[in-house]
């Protein structure tokens, strides 16, 4: 991997290089960019395609000490790699948490956007959904965020924590490679606890009433059976961003990159180079 220094500290990232349009991938909490690796090879035979690790919980590289982790942070800190690594036009793709990121980005640094994907992700009140709110206690219980990492050790507790995330599955070296970090490392326990002290539903919802101004073209590709990001949010992001199109993958969670790779690069590679049209042709 390659890595870019920013005033938050470095950022390690993936870039297939080539010319012709730009698409980023945004992963979420407790990942980290191999979330996408089924999606990327089939992107890039058609677009230049970068997959930021960020400091969520699953990065090697910890971030500065007096670093700006909150959501607002973080949306930050993706305009400042777009900016560092020179992106123009930029096809602004997340995931999961990664989506409330997004989101924050194409409403307070939009200058380098082109175009905003957003798979099954946190939006309005649902950030994080109630299954998962219990981890924002963690960072306020001395020694609970170090004591459930390593109950992280266990292959059946890594499959039951983010088994109902993929309907298919997730492999168990995608998973280690995932929970290692956090295992082996404070300064990145220090950052998730950041990252998990900012959590607010605050910010998606002044980025949802932003969103209604949104002058860009915009694709929901969201999974139906997800039980944590459901239909509604997706129908409701949809009619609130002007001109949005909705397109529906009907056997996935909410790791849409893990259900659906294929479908999902066929969504953004037809997204990035037909726009609008494409989404229309893409409603399910």
């Amino acid at each position: 991997m390659e890595q870019v220094e920013l005033t938050q500290g470095a950022v390690r990232y993936t870039d297939t290089g080539g010319r012709g349009p730009v698409v980023v991938l945004v992963h979420g909490l407790l990942v980290n960019g191999s979330l996408w690796r089924d999606v990327v090879g089939p992107v890039s035979r058609h677009a230049r395609v970068v997959v930021p690790e960020l400091p969520l919980g699953s990065h090697r590289l910890p971030m500065r000490p007096d670093a700006d982790l909150s959501p607002p942070g973080l949306a930050r800190l993706v305009a400042d790699l777009l900016e560092a690594l020179d992106l123009r036009e930029v096809t602004l793709v997340g995931n999961d948490t990664g989506g409330a990121i997004c989101q924050l980005v194409a409403t307070r640094h939009p200058e380098r956007l082109a175009r905003l994907v957003l798979t099954n992700c946190d939006a309005y009140r649902n950030f994080l959904p109630p299954a998962f709110r219990p981890l924002q206690l963690l960072p306020r219980i001395p020694g609970a965020l170090w004591l459930t990492a390593q109950t992280m050790r266990s292959r059946l507790v890594r499959k039951i924590g983010f088994g109902p995330l993929a309907r298919t599955g997730i492999d168990a070296e995608r998973l280690a490679d995932w929970v290692q970090p956090v295992l082996e490392d404070a300064r990145v326990r220090r950052d998730v606890a950041k990252v998990l002290r900012g959590i607010s539903v605050r910010y998606t919802l002044e980025a949802a009433e932003r969103l209604r101004e949104f002058d860009r073209p915009a694709l929901l590709a969201w999974g139906r059976p997800d039980p944590f990001f459901k239909p509604a949010f997706a129908e409701r992001l949809a009619s609130d961003i002007p001109g949005a199109r909705l397109a529906w993958i009907d056997d996935s969670a909410t790791f849409v990159p893990v259900d659906a790779p294929k479908e999902l690069a066929e969504l953004i590679v037809d997204f990035v180079q037909n726009g609008k049209k494409g989404a229309d042709r893409l409603v399910g």
